[in-house]
């Protein structure tokens, strides 16, 4: 057996995290004499400590760490969920990226188009027909109405995200048939007209419109070339995702939309 010292040395781990790794009853000594206190480990032992290291690399908390190592919960159960929690960040530090780049690059960034990964949310949704587009957000905002008084206490995800799906087959100036969908953390009461649903992971391409919606059929027009030119399959459909609007802006000019299409994996 190894004093603390030595067992620090071959395990290339402080002292100090030996004794954190005992008070958490990760590594426990395997003698500690009653009279010095001195802790001995057994060369067995570094294969412990082999394993806590991997984990945390791994992204793994403590707490992760020591389901599987004291509760024998199975190991891809946890990574499974640390995979889930860390594409949710990966995916908010990407928006918030492309966010920080728009404001920065305006000018380059005025028909840049990406691909990104759009998570899965929980929503609520309402469908309709406007009569025209100009009744677009008196629609928005009777949804969100609607839906508040329903669910009083309903939160809607940071940073926020909602859209609008167009469902008629065609272009259309009058009696538009759409739905509005915002993301919420969590699943609420409906009715009729306001529903709820788990939407599913997506990936898509994707542009920014800065400013008129009148002029949205210009960035449609770019987007879908690009779609054509790439040979990217549309699986569902478009969406027309408001960042700023008439809700926080005061000239139309600042006005921020991006358009999604949701696109096959190659």
């Amino acid at each position: 057996m190894y004093k603390i010292g030595d067992f620090s040395k071959m395990s290339k781990v402080t002292i100090k995290a030996l004794r954190y790794y005992e008070r958490e009853k990760l590594i426990i000594p395997a003698y500690i004499d009653e009279d010095s206190g001195y802790r001995y480990y057994e060369t067995s032992q570094l294969i412990d400590i082999s394993n806590i290291l991997s984990l945390k690399q791994k992204g793994l908390s403590i707490s992760d760490i020591k389901r599987i190592v004291n509760d024998n919960v199975d190991i891809k159960e946890v990574l499974i969920n640390k995979k889930e929690e860390l594409s949710k960040i990966i995916n908010l530090y990407n928006y918030q990226l492309s966010q920080i780049n728009y404001i920065l690059e305006e000018k380059n960034m005025k028909n840049e188009i990406f691909v990104k990964e759009i998570p899965a949310y929980n929503v609520y949704y309402k469908e309709g027909v406007i009569e025209t587009y100009a009744k677009l957000s008196e629609f928005v905002l009777g949804a969100g109405e609607e839906c508040i008084k329903l669910n009083p206490n309903l939160k809607c995800v940071e940073p926020g995200y909602c859209y609008i799906n167009y469902l008629d087959k065609g272009y259309r100036e009058k009696d538009i048939k759409l739905r509005y969908v915002e993301a919420i953390q969590e699943i609420g009461r409906g009715n009729d007209t306001i529903k709820f649903m788990r939407t599913k992971s997506i990936k898509a391409v994707c542009i920014y419109h800065k400013g008129d919606y009148s002029k949205l059929g210009e960035s449609y027009n770019e987007i879908l070339k690009y779609v054509e030119d790439n040979n990217y399959k549309i699986c569902d459909e478009i969406r027309e995702s408001y960042i700023d609007g008439c809700w926080n802006k005061e000239k139309v000019e600042e006005y921020l939309t991006e358009i999604q299409v949701p696109i096959e994996s190659k």
